[in-house]
């Protein structure tokens, strides 16, 4: 199933955004009122300007962010968008300025001086000082947003090369998984048609068995996952289908623990090796031989062993490590796993071969 591409999410309401703003203006209002006690060096003063710079930065900024996220809450501005703006702030200087300071004197207990006495040069330099300061608030948020959309464009970039990389990924697992059902189906009806003129009993025992193989199979080899008990359903199934063919000269035992019928693991997984161990292994063989299918859990992992007691990779080493069974295999695991899982083929004894897997131990929810 194909993987919708994400989108960048919607942006937060703008009140959230003013309140998280003004966060940031306290912060500073107080770092000024900090400086301006260490110029004047008047360490006792320092409560007194902490109550007068957070009234008038609080409300200058409160005027001209909210002006900012109303107006003017665009990435980029132009030089006839920065204009207006700069007169906001202008405007919101010494109106915040003069409304700050009176509630600083109400706060302080003070007697706050009339309009006619307000202006004075100390008072001028304190309205010039909250413009910048104001300044300085934009400038530095704007940055920070700036900051915040770079990061998010790339975030939002890597989440879309994941969703792609996925998507290829599955399409090159399903063209490796096309590559391994035509293969076994070919092999078997090919052997039916041949023993439909020599021995039509025993052919019609396969075609049954091929049947029951396919109703453990098909739904299975069309997800993209399936337990550890599917799978060893139909491996058993693909046995009895082989055991029409080579009678009493194929023996096999499955060893399946109770704790592990629920691990998931990719559909079809089994089926190539066991017919290559079968088609290399055990059918060359005159007497035939026994194949052994067991899983257990180790170390936090699965491992998945199948072993035979056929000719032994001495005879066709190049066959049975490089054909369509285990390379096939080999491309599934790295594809999905990556370096958490491998396979390796070795020698059985006294006799025969064994592949062994390991993978990711995963329980269904």
């Amino acid at each position: 199933m194909s993987q919708a591409i994400p989108t960048s999410p919607p942006r937060r309401p703008r009140m959230m955004r003013l309140l998280e703003d003004l966060r940031l203006a306290f912060g500073i209002s107080a770092l000024v009122a900090v400086v301006i006690t260490l110029v004047v060096g008047k360490p006792e003063l320092l409560y007194e300007q902490l109550v007068f710079s957070v009234c008038i930065g609080m409300l200058a900024f409160a005027v001209v962010d909210g002006a900012r996220l109303l107006w003017w809450d665009r990435a980029d501005w132009s030089a006839r968008q920065w204009l207006p703006f700069i007169g906001v702030m202008l405007l919101a200087a010494p109106l915040a300025h003069y409304t700050g300071m009176r509630i600083g004197f109400a706060v302080m207990g003070y007697t706050m001086p009339s309009l006619r006495d307000y202006p004075s040069a100390g008072r001028v330099s304190m309205i010039v000082l909250t413009f910048g300061v104001i300044t300085s608030m934009v400038v530095l948020i704007r940055h920070r947003d700036r900051l915040r959309r770079i990061r998010q464009e790339h975030a939002d970039a890597r989440l879309r090369a994941e969703v792609i990389e996925r998507q290829a990924l599955q399409a090159q697992l399903r063209l490796l998984q096309a590559q391994i059902e035509p293969h076994m189906l070919f092999n078997t009806l090919a052997n039916l048609q041949g023993l439909i003129a020599l021995d039509p009993d025993r052919a019609s025992r396969m075609l049954d068995q091929l049947i029951q193989y396919l109703r453990a199979t098909l739904g299975a080899s069309r997800s993209e996952s399936t337990t550890l008990a599917q799978e060893f359903a139909a491996m058993e199934a693909y046995l009895g289908l082989m055991g029409v063919r080579m009678g009493e000269r194929l023996a096999s035992r499955l060893q399946l623990p109770d704790g592990l019928r629920d691990v998931r693991l990719p559909p079809m997984l089994l089926q190539p090796l066991v017919e290559n161990a079968i088609i290399h292994g055990l059918e060359p063989k005159i007497e035939g031989g026994e194949i052994a299918i067991a899983a257990e859990a180790r170390d936090g992992l699965l491992e998945i062993t199948v072993r035979d007691t056929g000719l032994g990779l001495k005879d066709k080493p190049e066959t049975r490590g490089g054909g369509v069974g285990v390379a096939t295999t080999r491309e599934r695991l790295h594809a999905i796993y990556g370096d958490g899982a491998g396979i390796v083929l070795a020698p059985n004894k006294p006799q025969g071969a064994i592949v062994r897997l390991t993978l990711p131990l995963e329980t269904t929810a």
